[in-house]
């Protein structure tokens, strides 16, 4: 006999057991250390800045634009897979306890969220109210109340498969919680709050009438969920082998002039290859960008002299340590081993390469220092990246190569 309880549980225990597995190699000791820095470093600034805060200064208007993103993201953890589709669509009127459940452990997550994110503006709305931090709780539980207003209206917004009802929906949500908090920062009159509030409750009676009838887009849920278990599987395979992640190729023919310049000869046959999978395959160039964009931000925006210096090899370091699981890309890939080429030239291949993306991060970074007016900081900065890149390429990593 069919038990949508046990089904649950098995899904909801198979999925965390999976991502508290993979989150051990994530949250190993380097990166702890490097988060560690960079949150003890944030936090300092954030509060000198606080510190220079006018007192007209616009903390509920820059509070509801950020947060409202937080209360409109609403993605519904279903744990659902692709055999779903087929085994439990005829069973679809008796999962009503299932997804019951999925509300509630997302409910959960975003909540976690949403206290992060209002804990991290307090310090800001308390210095423009004169030090008033007794309004924390009371504001979180008006938003939470918000968020599960947004969930509900999500999830009758799953009925429809429509890219327009979808950004619509995202659209309205967002400027109404835009609007509410802003209000309810603000201390505006609560009748005010309230007849922004009820607009949610509106858009909930309005899709909930109309989904009326409809059935549970089941190719839609299921791909929204494998789309966020892909970008974990993604995010965990820069730190170790994941088995499940599915490699994806983009194109990316703006990009070919780096490839046109690689000779078409025997001994740059790993270089090609590697080379184009860092430029298409995965996430490996987009997570450079990301990096060396956030680097440059960070220099930019914290300002400690020769202490610019760390937070350029700080990056470079999380770049090519996240940057390694290159090297085994094609580890399960019996034609690579067809290769008529010695294995030594696969090293010097990927070491060549590593040691180029370094280069060139080494130097944007540096760039980043140079726009604060420090010529010095910013030729010491890229000279000890320069080293930094050698000697992490050449010296560091050859153990994790062998």
């Amino acid at each position: 006999m069919f038990d949508e309880k046990r089904l649950w549980k098995e899904r909801f225990g198979r999925t965390s057991k999976e991502l508290s597995r993979y989150l051990r190699y994530i949250f190993n000791g380097h990166i702890v250390i490097v988060m560690v820095f960079l949150l003890g470093t944030a936090a300092y600034y954030y509060q000198e800045w606080l510190k220079t805060l006018p007192e007209h200064f616009p903390a509920p208007a820059v509070m509801a634009v950020i947060l409202a993103i937080l209360l409109t993201y609403s993605p519904i953890y279903t744990f659902l897979s692709e055999a779903d589709k087929v085994f439990l669509l005829p069973l679809e009127d008796r999962l009503s306890g299932y997804f019951k459940r999925s509300m509630v452990v997302s409910f959960l997550v975003h909540a976690y969220l949403l206290i992060m994110g209002l804990g991290i503006f307090m310090p800001m709305y308390a210095r423009v109210n004169e030090g008033n931090f007794q309004a924390f709780l009371p504001l979180l539980g008006i938003i939470l109340a918000i968020k599960a207003v947004n969930l509900l209206i999500r999830w009758k917004i799953q009925y429809y498969v429509e890219t327009n009802v979808h950004l619509l929906d995202t659209f309205v949500r967002y400027a109404v919680n835009a609007a509410f908090l802003y209000l309810l920062f603000s201390g505006a009159n609560p009748i005010f709050m309230l007849a922004v509030g009820a607009l949610l409750i509106v858009l909930f009676w309005y899709f909930s009438t109309k989904s009326k009838g409809m059935g549970l887009k089941w190719e839609f849920l299921i791909d929204q969920e494998e789309k966020r278990m892909t970008s974990f599987y993604r995010l965990a395979n820069m730190f170790t082998d994941v088995p499940k992640l599915r490699d994806q190729v983009k194109r990316r023919k703006w990009l070919d002039w780096l490839l046109a310049s690689i000779p078409f000869k025997q001994e740059e046959t790993f270089k090609n290859l590697f080379v184009r999978t860092f430029l298409r395959s995965g996430d490996y160039l987009g997570l450079y960008i990301r990096l060396t964009i956030i680097g440059g931000a960070a220099i930019y925006v914290i300002s400690f002299g020769l202490g610019q210096i760390l937070l350029v090899l700080l990056f470079m370091y999380l770049t090519g340590f996240q940057l390694l699981p290159l090297w085994n890309h094609y580890q399960n890939k019996l034609w690579v081993n067809l290769y008529p080429v010695q294995e030594k030239l696969k090293e010097k291949s990927f070491k060549q390469l590593l040691s180029g993306i370094l280069y060139l991060q080494s130097f944007l970074l540096s760039i980043a220092v140079m726009a604060k007016g420090d010529w010095m900081a910013s030729l010491l900065s890229f000279a000890a990246g320069i080293v930094f890149a050698y000697m992490y390429t050449h010296m560091y990593i050859q153990k994790h190569l062998k």
